[in-house]
Formats: C-alpha cells, sequence, structure tokens
C-alpha cells in the first residue's frame, strides 16, 4: 500500500461524523486500537460523473490492513474499514466514465485519489503524489473518511478502476492489487525482471511468493532467500524458482558472493541488510518493499567499494498497474490464497500476525457479508418483536 509518514495518534475523523452520504452501505470495522473488527454501517457517496459504483465480490487481506487496525504508524482513523485489495462487478457507471460499462469485473487498489497536477501524477505515479489519498483511513476531496473493500459496495473514480480480464480469477487475483504492483513495478522501473538478468527475492511470503512468480515470467534467473530451508522445496519445485540460499547459512552467502544484478526485499521485519549486500554485483540494486517498524541499518562500506545502491520502491501507478493485472492475465499469474468468510476476519487477523497463511488470505465477500447482514437484520427485529410484546404485557 505504501507506507505514510508516521504521525502522532489519531482517534476519531469528526468529518465521518458530519456528513451522511445517500448511498448505504455494510462491512467490517475497527473501531479502535485493538485490532477487532466489527460489523458496521455506513454510507458512501453517491455516484459522480467520473465514478464507477461495484458489487464488492472479493478483498483480499494485506499486512497493511493489521498495521491500520491496530494504528502501529499513529496515522488510523477511527472507525476504520480497511481493504484495498479489491475486485468486484461493477453497478453503476458515471455520465463520463469511457473505461468500464455495467458488468464488467474490476479491480480497486491502494488508492482512492491524487492531486492530478504534479508532476508525478503527470507521469501516472499517483502513488507518489505528495496529496495521494489512500483507499481507506485517508481524506477524500470532500472532506470526508475513505472505507475500504470489507464491505459490500464500493464507489472510486474511473482511473484508480483497473479491468479484469476474463481469464482472470478473481478470488487469486485481488491480492495482485497490491502485492502483485509492489513486485512489478521495481522489476520493471530497475531493469531486474529481463532475460539474462539474476535477481534475489527475500522473503517467500505474501509478497514474496508473487515476486517469484513475475520475475520468472519476466524472463530473469530467480534466487529466493530465506532463514526457512523448509521452504526450498516449495521454492524450487511448486514456484519453480532457479535457486535457493538460505540467509543464516554462512557458507552459502559466502558461495554467492557477487552474483545478484538485484534484490527485491519483501520482509517488513527488522534485519541486517549487510549480508544481502554482499550478494551484489558491482552496480547492484537492493530494493527494499517491506516496512520494517525500526530502521535497518546501512552499511556504507559496501556501497562504495562496488557502487551499489539501496532503494525503496512504493505501489506503481495507475497505468502500470493496469499493465501489471494485463501482463498477469496473458502469463496467468495469480497469488496462493486461502479463501475465508466474513466472519472469520478476525482469526486470520491473529494468525497473520503468526503468519500462518500460505500465502494470502482473501475474504470471500460476496458469498458471506450478506448473509451477516441478513442475520444481523433479523435478530434486530426478533428483538423488536420482544420489547413490543414485553411492552404489550405490561399494558
Amino acid at each position: 500500500m505504501g507506507v505514510p509518514e508516521k504521525k502522532g495518534k489519531m482517534a476519531k475523523a469528526p468529518e465521518a461524523e458530519e456528513k451522511e452520504h445517500p448511498v448505504k452501505a455494510f462491512g467490517w470495522a475497527a473501531r479502535d486500537s485493538s485490532g477487532y473488527l466489527f460489523p458496521f454501517n455506513f454510507s458512501r457517496r453517491e455516484t459522480g460523473d467520473e465514478d464507477v459504483r461495484l458489487k464488492v465480490l472479493y478483498c483480499g487481506i494485506c499486512h497493511t490492513d493489521l498495521h491500520f487496525i491496530k494504528n502501529d504508524w499513529g496515522i488510523s482513523l477511527y472507525p476504520l474499514v480497511p481493504g484495498h485489495e479489491i475486485v468486484g462487478e461493477v453497478t453503476q457507471v458515471g455520465s463520463k466514465v469511457k473505461k468500464v460499462k455495467v458488468g464488467d469485473k474490476v479491480g480497486v487498489g491502494c488508492r482512492a485519489g491524487a492531486c492530478h497536477s504534479c508532476e508525478n501524477c503527470y507521469n501516472d505515479l499517483e502513488s507518489y503524489c505528495s496529496k495521494t489519498i489512500r483507499t481507506y483511513s485517508s481524506i477524500y476531496h470532500d472532506g470526508t473518511v475513505t472505507y475500504g473493500g470489507y464491505s459490500d459496495t464500493m464507489v472510486a473514480e474511473q482511473r484508480y478502476v483497473v479491468r479484469f480480464h476474463d481469464n482472470m480469477p478473481l478470488d487469486s487475483g485481488a491480492p495482485l492489487l497490491c502485492a502483485g504492483i509492489t513486485v512489478y513495478s521495481p522489476l520493471k522501473y530497475f531493469g531486474l525482471g529481463e532475460p539474462g538478468k539474476h535477481v534475489g527475492i527475500v522473503g517467500l511470503g505474501g509478497v514474496g511468493h508473487v515476486a517469484v512468480k513475475f520475475a520468472k515470467a519476466l524472463g530473469a534467473k530467480v534466487k529466493v532467500i530465506s532463514t526457512s530451508p523448509s521452504k526450498k522445496s516449495e521454492a524450487l519445485d511448486r514456484l519453480a524458482a532457479d535457486s535457493f540460499l538460505v540467509s543464516h547459512d554462512l557458507d552459502q552467502m559466502q558461495a554467492n558472493t557477487g552474483t545478484l544484478d538485484g534484490i527485491i526485499d519483501t520482509v517488513s521485519a527488522v534485519h541486517s541488510i549487510s549480508p544481502l549486500l554482499g550478494l551484489l554485483k558491482s552496480h547492484g540494486k537492493l530494493v527494499l518493499v517491506g516496512a520494517p517498524e525500526k530502521p535497518l541499518e546501512l552499511p556504507v562500506f559496501p556501497l562504495i567499494s562496488g557502487r551499489k545502491m539501496v532503494v525503496g520502491s512504493c505501489v506503481g501507478g495507475m497505468k502500470e498497474t493496469q499493465e501489471m493485472i494485463d501482463f498477469a492475465s496473458e502469463h496467468n499469474i495469480t497469488a496462493d490464497i486461502e479463501v475465508i468468510s466474513m466472519d472469520y476476519v478476525n482469526t486470520a487477523m491473529q494468525r497473520l500476525v503468526k503468519n500462518d497463511v500460505r500465502y494470502r488470505f482473501v475474504i470471500d465477500i460476496g458469498n458471506t457479508l450478506s448473509c451477516i447482514y441478513n442475520t444481523l437484520e433479523d435478530l434486530l427485529l426478533c428483538f423488536s418483536t420482544f420489547r413490543l410484546l414485553r411492552y404489550c404485557n405490561t399494558l
């Protein structure tokens, strides 16, 4: 999703309470930093001239969602509806929408808006705009808080909507809207996803396993670098990586010194990057896409002695996101997922903390959220009827 600057603790957004939008919506939201999600009734804006409204069918769970519901970065706005790997079916379009039509399958990723007038926006890099608006827990142009995809309906400006091809599975395609573009963008920008290039992928998790798939499809030779020897078979046999390296095995690391043109580091835990720099050839690039909560130590000598680079990369812009989805569709690239029901989401978050998922959770919004809503409506009706009967019995 891209990590925003950490700020002071924020509790509630008054803008969300002062303005009711006309379209009713139902989802699950965190109400405080406990990280627990509850059913939540809210509202969405009406469909503007440039807007696309969709029925949400699936939404992936990103580790960023966990950070936000717990306010780990100190910028969360409560109540908070997470979700920025959103896939659904278009139900309504504005009068100026030409990109998609009713009935199309589409996705909405990490961004809901930007200034559209800066250099980054002109170059289709909305994620790097200083006024970028996140899909959730951000302030939209109208001053209200944005809500994410753990909900039954979504509305987005057509610029921030991507088209899904008929052959792309909606459930396993959903995580590509964050995990996919997070790795596709640096592979392309830094010239690492090319035939003849040797690329290391650090971490075989929700982002890392997708990185292996894209790097291989782009033609690179891929080496998976992991702390877990048990993942070797998965990397080589199932994901078709070319080689596997255990990062705490000093002999293996030494034997692979200076063999990689670049490394995509997907790890979000604090870790040493010095051993990774040793794997790079001269002029090699270490690209950080994970987001450790504490600063990493940067050794200077390996950089200057080999003209090596340590760089960061956020998700790509919308033009590149559509390019990524098109490429994934052509090469049958999807995420490895575990589909869950909406009422399992809190358990899924607990498992995510333990990295107990292979490799991404995806919520079946379309088939499970409405059941929960109907159940709550029935319970409310029963409670109201019970109160009425009690009242009548007192007459």
